[in-house]
């Protein structure tokens, strides 16, 4: 009894430094891209060579700031909301698998575990922007919640099909019922989580809600501080969970040409997390109407006919 506590105590501490670790390090590799591709001066110099200090001087620049908490603002919701926002991506963290027996907990029915606490994130979000008192921060709220609304929907159908193909919940063994051919089969699903898990994160072009350049940051406009950057970390930590999922999910997961290996989950997420960052260099910020149309007009149709599709297969199959 007293072994199996300590290797889930040890798990849970692993799952525990990744989690803090990886979404740093997602955010460093944006400073650089986003420094190559626009030609930004500042994340290129703090510390010299190459600017490797940029994230120890975000590490300290936070903390300096004063903590401000409005007036007329319900404290107790405003300060609980950033942990809300950022405690369910560690949660689903520990479900996921990145190698052979590599995985926090495994459990029968992770990705209806993952996709069910994911949702609990924006909760954080709703309760930030309805506690600042500010109505800017409110209405903020209210978008990034109808936008979670219109892209659950395909985000939940896209993991449905390649759930529906392996006969499975469980993430080990999707990845063990993973063939090649599925990176064609089952790609219109892919894509489709992939786009609809970033507007989930309102990760741009489809950060139309908190528009830091227009309306201020959204529901966040109030934080100052370490509960601002608790808020970044959630986003960070965010998209950490969505390449780690959508490689273990549509890509094979540790599946690799050369043998298995959790390096090939962890290479195939990297690939995904600058792609994050790639698209938001080089695409515009849709607009309410427009997030709206592609959700219902074009993801979720592509996502029904690629359900039905896979029903299709594995029952002929």
């Amino acid at each position: 009894m007293t072994t199996d506590l300590l290797e889930v105590a040890l798990r849970l501490a692993v799952v525990f430094v990744a989690f803090l670790t990886l979404p740093l390090l997602v955010g460093q590799l944006e400073h650089k891209v986003l420094a190559h591709m626009q030609a930004r001066v500042g994340p290129m110099y703090a510390g010299g060579f190459h600017g490797w200090a940029q994230l120890i001087a975000d590490g300290v620049k936070f903390p300096q700031k004063e903590e401000i908490v409005p007036a007329a603002a319900d404290r107790t919701v405003f300060r609980l909301a950033p942990a809300v926002a950022l405690i369910p991506y560690f949660v689903a963290m520990v479900v996921v698998p990145v190698g052979p027996g590599l995985v926090g907990q495994d459990i029968g029915a992770g990705v209806f575990f993952v996709l069910a606490v994911m949702g609990v994130g924006v909760i954080g979000t709703l309760m930030a922007g309805w506690a600042s008192a500010n109505k800017y921060s409110a209405l903020g709220a209210v978008r990034q919640v109808s936008q979670l609304m219109a892209y659950e929907l395909p985000f939940v159908l896209a993991a449905a099909s390649v759930v529906m193909a392996a006969g499975s919940l469980g993430f080990t063994d999707i990845v063990n019922a993973w063939q090649p051919w599925w990176l064609v089969w089952q790609l219109p699903a892919g894509v489709v989580f992939f786009v609809a898990g970033l507007a989930e994160l309102n990760r741009p072009p489809f950060d139309m809600p908190v528009a830091d350049a227009e309306i201020i940051f959204g529901p966040y406009t109030e934080y100052t501080g370490l509960r601002f950057a608790l808020f970044l970390l959630a986003e960070y930590a965010g998209i950490v969970l969505l390449c780690f999922l959508t490689a273990v999910l549509f890509l094979g997961g540790w599946n690799g040409p050369f043998g298995d290996s959790w390096l090939w989950t962890f290479a195939k997420a990297g690939v995904l997390a600058f792609l994050v960052i790639w698209l938001r260099v080089s695409y515009p910020r849709l607009r309410a109407d427009q997030l709206q149309k592609l959700a219902w007009q074009l993801l979720i149709p592509v996502a029904l006919a690629q359900l039905l599709l896979t029903g299709v297969v594995t029952v002929a199959w």
